[in-house]
């Protein structure tokens, strides 16, 4: 019988390995948790999540501001935006929430933590600062970064990822964003409302591609109005630095060319995982550009080497690398042989509306070959949605051929909010008819979930076939002859 001088290893400390490594030390595995870089928490809590979504809170309240008028108040007066003052906030959120993810909580939990690159030396070890380290079970948990451009022109400038945004030194006068997912979408408005000039390019023809295109159509017509200009179908094919200013050629679809200048060039063409260096050739890992190959238990080619988070390329948020942590802990400590269900994860891109999506949508719906039907409902018959001002957009709940939920999309305010009454309705199995009936109070937003599925229930209630039942049962008298005729004193 092997012996290993760990049960659990985990190479990783972002969202999924902290999640596993919190996991096997309380559950008393002897536990090792190894990180590259000196502080703990990954990309989300120091490049992703939590820098983004702080900076995009103040550039909501100083877009609010400018908009003061809209409220019926009188116009405010506000000056230019001191970005370093920003990015001190941004610095403060991200250390109080470091305390959660610190390596004394950690090790109070009964955990190794160690700091390093580790590279397998053979299936059941790893080198790391000299040393060797054993355990049965391994877990690559190593996320991912920025995917580097693709082509040759982008190297004769200097440019910004997500991991440089939320420090920079002064707030840039002028933007150029390459790529048009959810980083850079979010990123792109941010800015714009904090004061720069942003222009987006998008080698396909729609922002947001794996949306449909009306919700994803939706967030574009609102960040063009707010001043953001986008070029789609555009690819750039040349890029050169002259008087300080980056000039980037584009060619569109036609073959037209144009040269957009900027101070910064933000890089938001996806993500890479980070498999570099860690010895996987050696033990024979499968992977690929994509990331780690696993199967449903999210297991690799070696089925004591688990793979959970980014670095698997499936869903790159940390609400799955967490769920994808409970994975692997059922299946290397209760030897429970648990899979992993992707069919309600949920996602948000938090623009202004959020754009929110859980299971099919129409596109992918389309892709797999289901039949099914659209039901919608608008923010703009919302009271909530009136009384704040944010009526712009919808939601879109889709049924397939046996009038069974298989998707919901709300393009709208605080949609990701909203998404999570749908995540428990579907995951639960809850019918249409229950969320109907349900109460929820007024005006909120969330009262638009219980409209639609009241909208789909309306023609099956009020039909003339249950009309026509009630009058022979019960002798309803039927319609008046004239509903809008005054009644007589």
């Amino acid at each position: 019988m092997h012996k290993y001088e760990y049960d659990i290893g985990i190479i990783g400390g972002g969202a999924a390995g902290l999640t596993i490594t919190a996991g096997a030390a309380q559950l008393g595995a002897r536990t090792l948790l190894i990180e590259k870089e000196q502080l703990l928490g990954g990309d989300c809590l120091h490049y992703g999540c939590v820098p983004s979504k702080t900076l995009i809170k103040s550039a909501h309240v100083y877009h609010n501001i400018k908009q003061s008028q809209k409220f019926g108040l009188p116009q405010a007066t506000i000056g230019p935006v001191h970005f370093p003052d920003i990015a001190d906030r941004v610095q403060r959120v991200i250390n109080t929430i470091q305390v959660h993810d610190s390596v004394e909580r950690f090790c109070k939990l009964g955990a190794q933590v160690a700091f390093g690159h580790p590279e397998f030396i053979d299936e059941h070890a790893v080198r790391l600062n000299g040393k060797n380290h054993s355990a049965k079970f391994w877990v690559i948990a190593t996320g991912s970064e920025p995917s580097p451009p693709e082509g040759e022109p982008l190297t004769h400038i200097d440019y910004i990822t997500n991991k440089d945004i939320f420090s920079l030194d002064a707030l840039p006068k002028s933007m150029v964003v390459l790529g048009a997912g959810p980083i850079a979408m979010e990123m792109a408005q941010a800015f714009n409302r904090l004061g720069t000039a942003v222009t987006v390019v998008q080698r396909s023809a729609q922002i947001l591609s794996k949306e449909d295109k009306d919700m994803a159509d939706t967030v574009m017509e609102v960040l063009t109005q707010e001043g953001i200009r986008f070029y789609l179908n555009a690819t750039v094919v040349e890029a050169h630095r002259k008087n300080g200013v980056k000039n980037i050629v584009i060619e569109g679809s036609g073959g037209q060319r144009e040269t957009l200048t900027a101070d910064t060039v933000l890089l938001a063409q996806g993500r890479s995982p980070n498999v570099r260096n860690l010895g996987l050739d050696h033990i024979g890992l499968n992977y690929s550009p994509s990331g780690i190959a696993v199967d449903q238990r999210l297991r690799t080619n070696h089925p004591h080497i688990f793979a959970a988070g980014d670095i698997t390329g499936r869903f790159q948020f940390t609400h799955a690398a967490g769920y994808e942590g409970g994975i692997v802990v059922s299946n290397t400590l209760f030897r429970l042989p648990r899979k992993a269900d992707y069919t309600w994860m949920p996602w948000c891109t938090y623009t202004d509306p959020e754009l929110a999506s859980l299971g099919y949508n129409e596109k992918r719906a389309r892709a797999a070959g289901i039949d099914f039907t659209v039901w919608t409902e608008e923010f703009s018959n919302n009271d909530r949605a009136q009384a704040e001002g944010e009526t712009t957009g919808k939601l879109k709940l889709l049924l397939n051929d046996k009038e069974k939920p298989i998707g919901v999309q709300i393009a709208g305010p605080r949609a990701g909010d909203l998404l999570g009454e749908w995540v428990a309705i579907l995951s639960g199995g809850v019918k249409l008819s229950t969320l109907a009936g349900t109460v929820h109070p007024y005006p909120t937003l969330g009262e638009i979930n219980k409209r639609v599925a009241g909208s789909y229930l309306s023609p099956k209630i009020f039909s003339n076939t249950v009309k026509k039942g009630l009058q022979f049962f019960f002798q309803l008298k039927g319609p008046v002859s004239d509903p809008c005729s005054r009644l007589e004193n």
